[in-house]
């Protein structure tokens, strides 16, 4: 087998030959992937594709069995420290500690990355009225509803002003006020210089915000483009949905069989 090509220093996010399997399941196949630095990237596929198995071996929680993973520039197999200081990972469920304050939880993500105090509150007080936050930020995340929490674990991921945010199926169980609010806060985070991955299923959402779209099915990128390559590709006039079940279907009907 060749070895995987060395990854791209320019890219926000360059995978090389990515690889993970769980026993006889091979999750991602050696995936090869660059993400442009402030651009929205959404990853699209089925349940089961590989998206969050890949973006959480980005994210260093889970050792690829083998490839590589750049962040610009910085080798995240060979310095997983540095990689993480210029990364955020947001699961689709929301990760609080329920005791803590939305306050007081952000206080303690941002000591965790060195955030300085004064620069901590500064950044804190922003996120959680951009977020309309504000008003609960001496309230325990127990009592949030589902919208709450995620907007807080959005807000913990942005404290430090990660180069690269990752985010898995962001909106999903989010009423549309609290979708708007969050969809919002990541285009202007982009125009702020920022690079976004993000997984979802749903489809309008890759339709409206992303730069570029990469569709994964089986651990394997079947296609990748603009929604207007990627149209042109599967037939002019279709929509992204057309799109995605036309070329996942084609994926796997050429797969050779075991």
């Amino acid at each position: 087998m060749n070895a995987p090509a060395a990854i791209n220093p320019a890219a926000a996010l360059s995978l090389r030959g990515l690889t993970k399997s769980f026993g006889e399941k091979r999750a991602v196949r050696s995936l090869d992937l660059d993400v442009r630095a402030g651009e929205l990237y959404a990853l699209l596929g089925p349940n089961g594709a590989g998206k969050t198995t890949t973006l959480r071996m980005v994210a260093g929680l889970l050792k690829a069995d083998g490839g590589g993973i750049g962040i610009f520039g910085v080798d995240a197999i060979a310095d997983p420290k540095g990689a993480k200081r210029i990364t955020a990972w947001l699961p689709d469920e929301p990760m609080l500690y329920d005791k803590l304050t939305a306050w007081e939880y952000l206080e303690f993500v941002a000591g965790l990355w060195g955030v300085p105090p004064k620069v901590a509150k500064a950044r804190a007080q922003e996120l959680l009225e951009l977020l309309d936050l504000w008003q609960h930020k001496d309230e325990r995340c127990e009592g949030f509803s589902r919208g709450m929490k995620q907007k807080a674990a959005l807000a913990g991921a942005l404290i430090h002003e990660p180069k690269l945010l990752m985010l898995d199926e962001p909106l999903t169980g989010l009423d549309a006020a609290i979708a708007r609010q969050v969809k919002d806060l990541l285009q202007q985070r982009v125009r702020d210089g920022a690079t976004i991955i993000l997984t979802t299923h749903i489809l309008e959402v890759a339709e409206r915000m992303a730069h570029r779209i990469g569709i994964i099915t089986d651990g394997a990128l079947v296609a990748e483009g603009t929604l207007g390559e990627l149209q042109a590709r599967a037939g002019a006039g279709m929509s992204l949905e057309d799109v995605f079940l036309q070329l996942t279907a084609g994926a796997r009907q050429s797969e050779p069989a075991a």
